[in-house]
């Protein structure tokens, strides 16, 4: 049995030249390598008893291109990682890591307190601490049961 190659726009090579141009743009968006396209950091933010906590994955960028901004009741992370060759190289035969700026943006509720807000960067991972107000903090009330 002969192996054929998979074509997804095979089915479509008939149809008007608008939706060719459609398919060749699909197929080369797809088969371009990864590094010609923009990059977003991965994110987890997590919520504990006293803050709200952002960590953002930032292998191989340097923490002089990246900043962290809150007005308004938004998060802005912002930064660059950028490509740096090596004299040395002759050429490459495959990029497939992603460079260039990026733009996070995130709402900030109004339960944390962004005077006291703090950045670390460690192994490549920033995290953004956002303390909670004491007003937000949960807090125990006893119940006193009245006897009749």
């Amino acid at each position: 049995m002969p192996v054929a190659k998979f074509d997804p726009f095979r089915d479509v090579m008939d149809f008007p030249s608008g939706l060719r141009l459609f398919q060749d743009t699909v197929a080369r968006m797809l088969n371009e390598p990864r590094s010609m396209r923009p990059w977003t950091p991965a994110v987890d933010i997590f919520e504990t008893e006293n803050e709200l906590i952002l960590k953002a994955d930032l292998p191989g960028v340097d923490m002089n291109d990246v900043s962290v901004e809150i007005e308004n009741g938004t998060l802005t992370l912002k930064g660059e990682r950028k490509f740096e060759t090596d004299q040395k190289e002759v050429g490459y035969h495959r990029l497939e890591r992603s460079y260039g700026s990026f733009a996070r943006y995130f709402s900030v509720p109004d339960s944390v307190d962004t005077e006291k807000v703090r950045a670390d960067y460690s192994k490549g991972v920033l995290t953004v601490t956002l303390p909670k107000k004491e007003v937000a903090k949960p807090r125990n009330i006893k119940v006193e049961v009245a006897k009749d």
